[in-house]
């Protein structure tokens, strides 16, 4: 499924990129994740997240796969698995940065897919738990 998200960041469009780009700076703003590792442009991690009564935590790995200057372009791939057996996520995350004045203006597009128990949430669930992960996170790094 695709989700589409997109907000604002209080900075140059020079600088957002370079915030943006810099994984371990950034991660402390995604609620919930941490950093375990790193090896080259992948990185290790567990996200705690909750999606209707369950929450589960995954484990996995991101990967930087594109970074193009010029488009101010990334893509990023993220794959996970939920504790207890409760399922897998995949994920290829596109964000394109467009100077907005002296802010910035990320557009977020996510191709997600989700095995087993999880995947009984429909687009309606995800869109929303995407939105508010992404308000947070722009929240975050605003501050």
């Amino acid at each position: 499924m695709k989700l589409e998200n997109a907000f604002t960041v209080p900075v140059p469009l020079d600088r957002a990129w370079e915030i943006l780009l810099d994984v371990e700076r950034v991660v402390p703003c995604v609620p919930g994740a941490t950093l375990t590792g790193r090896e080259g442009n992948v990185y290790t991690g567990e996200m705690k997240l909750k999606l209707g009564p369950m929450l589960n935590t995954f484990a996995g790995s991101l990967e930087q796969r594109e970074a193009d200057l010029d488009a101010r372009r990334t893509v990023m791939t993220v794959q996970a698995h939920a504790d207890r057996g409760q399922g897998r996520a995949t994920a290829t995350v596109t964000s394109i940065l467009v100077a907005d004045g002296d802010r910035t203006r990320v557009t977020v597009e996510t191709d997600l897919s989700v095995t087993g128990p999880l995947a009984q949430f429909g687009r309606g669930v995800m869109q929303d738990v995407s939105a508010k992960l992404m308000d947070e996170f722009a929240a975050c790094l605003a501050a």
